[in-house]
């Protein structure tokens, strides 16, 4: 029997959330299970009957003794607020395993209080596609929300087209995010942030709670997760393409594979999103939105850091003002591991910033450049070999590199940093198309390679020529 939890409806005040079903579903299908998953949380022998997993999972069926609920929140959308919350979600409970909580959530699970018009449905290949960014995500060694299964429902859905819908079941520490706080702090009783609050460091942060300013000390802990969150996409060329605080969470996990996509030519302006006309999630832009986002959490806590505003103020300045120098700090150490700089020198700086320039200049491919640094046999481009400023720059790298003691720990930083695949635009395209079509072969092909994604083993990945220059990615609701 599988039980489950939900210390958020149990605990937390019933404006916080809405109690709410999952619409049932006839003719549920499992598309795709996640087998390691659900071994990892010891659910592998629960979840062993198809059809009993099949049913819970569309929201055809419902575990006895739950509360499913869709959580309330707010957000600032493209600088925009707004009331939101789960509309097209539902979260089933809390799965327990060793004292730590996972929330088990069903994502387009149909109508919920806050649909805003919407059909609270999802299509087949959207859920596809969170399913295989989410998992790419976690191979890479990046905090991320996981996904357990997708079932398709049997029901159509209607958007540009219409598509087979389907249920995404999605495993996170939790679906707590920034724009919860700002729910907390704008539309719910003055008393609710700090019950909120409590709970949230209960649940995440518990050894803070004992602080003098526990307030101060989560704007700290959220934001040492986000930069080192924001530092890791930064590594890999990933662009999240909605940085709104709705999709900000507090756990430091990615959270919401909407319209996000990996850059394959280093530009830091890249953008693939249709909806961000203005280029406010470009890949560069990401670490500024997420220190923007970081201060919306602080006004958020304002009351609870000092009943004086102008001293609560001040005191969230003081946490979040070194957050652009700290960051530069955390990614030049990034940058430094990705070259296999072991002992690095106050030139290194340089180093990194004349390479951004040089890879921008040429458009290089991002993630192929690094491998190709360890591997001279990979030919980089002949406009990039030929400059004279690139033939000086590696010039000063093997010579940065050969600070290093040990050879050989350089070399193993590089492989450890440097995925020689991702999920390509052109691979996940093309793999969604034909799975959203019944046939699953590149899929299952493209799951494969990039849950090994350091690998050596690997082929290094060619992007067609000028495949990026039209590519779009979209919300899918």
């Amino acid at each position: 029997m599988w039980h489950l939890e939900n210390t958020y409806h149990d605990q937390l005040p019933a404006q916080f959330y809405s109690n709410q079903s999952p619409t049932p579903v006839e003719i549920p299908e499992m598309v795709y299970f996640n087998k390691e998953l659900a071994k990892e949380l010891h659910l592998d022998k629960v979840l062993a009957d198809v059809d009993f997993t099949k049913n819970i999972l569309s929201g055809k069926a419902i575990l006895d003794q739950t509360n499913p609920i869709a959580q309330a929140y707010a957000g600032h959308q493209f600088g925009h607020f707004n009331m939101l919350g789960d509309g097209r979600a539902v979260l089933l409970g809390e799965h327990v395993l060793n004292e730590q909580r996972f929330d088990i959530q069903l994502k387009g699970s149909g109508e919920t209080k806050f649909s805003r018009r919407g059909d609270g449905r999802a299509t087949l290949y959207s859920m596809l596609r969170e399913y295989l960014m989410s998992e790419a995500m976690h191979s890479l060694g990046i905090s991320t929300t996981r996904s357990l299964a997708v079932v398709k429902t049997g029901e159509p859905v209607y958007r540009e087209q219409v598509s087979d819908g389907a249920v995404l079941t999605r495993v996170a520490k939790s679906h707590i995010r920034v724009g919860t706080f700002e729910y907390a702090r704008v539309f719910s009783e003055p008393s609710h942030l700090e019950i909120f609050t409590k709970y949230v460091m209960k649940r995440h942060f518990p050894n803070l709670l004992a602080a003098e300013n526990y307030a101060l000390e989560l704007l700290k802990a959220v934001m040492n997760l986000q930069m080192d969150l924001l530092v890791d996409w930064m590594r890999v060329g990933f662009i999240h393409g909605v940085m709104n605080t709705d999709n900000m969470s507090i756990s430091g996990e990615t959270i919401d594979y909407g319209p996000c996509a990996f850059m394959n030519t280093y530009d830091s302006n890249t953008v693939y999103s249709s909806i961000d006309h203005q280029g406010r999630y470009a890949f560069g832009n990401q670490p500024a939105i997420a220190h923007w986002n970081l201060s919306v959490l602080a006004n958020a806590l304002l009351p609870l850091i000092d009943k004086n505003q102008e001293a609560a103020v001040e005191l969230a300045k003081e946490v979040l003002n070194p957050f652009r120098e700290e960051f530069i700090k955390r990614h030049d150490a990034m940058m430094h591991r990705k070259l296999g700089i072991v002992h690095t020198n106050q030139e290194d700086g340089d180093l990194i910033k004349d390479l951004f320039t040089l890879l921008t200049k040429h458009k290089v491919d991002y993630t192929n450049f690094f491998i190709s640094l360890k591997d001279p046999t990979i030919l980089l481009g002949s406009s990039l070999i030929a400059d004279e400023q690139f033939i000086n720059w590696q010039k000063q790298w093997e010579l940065a590199h050969q600070r290093n003691s040990d050879q050989e720990k350089g070399s193993l930083l590089m492989s450890q940093n440097n995925p020689r695949v991702i999920p390509r635009n052109h691979l996940v395209e093309e793999a969604l198309n034909y799975a959203a079509g019944g046939n699953f072969e590149k899929f299952d092909t493209l799951i494969k390679i990039l849950s090994d994604p350091y690998s050596e083993g690997n082929t290094l990945q060619v992007v067609p020529s000028e495949f990026d220059l039209n590519y779009q990615t979209f919300c899918g609701t």
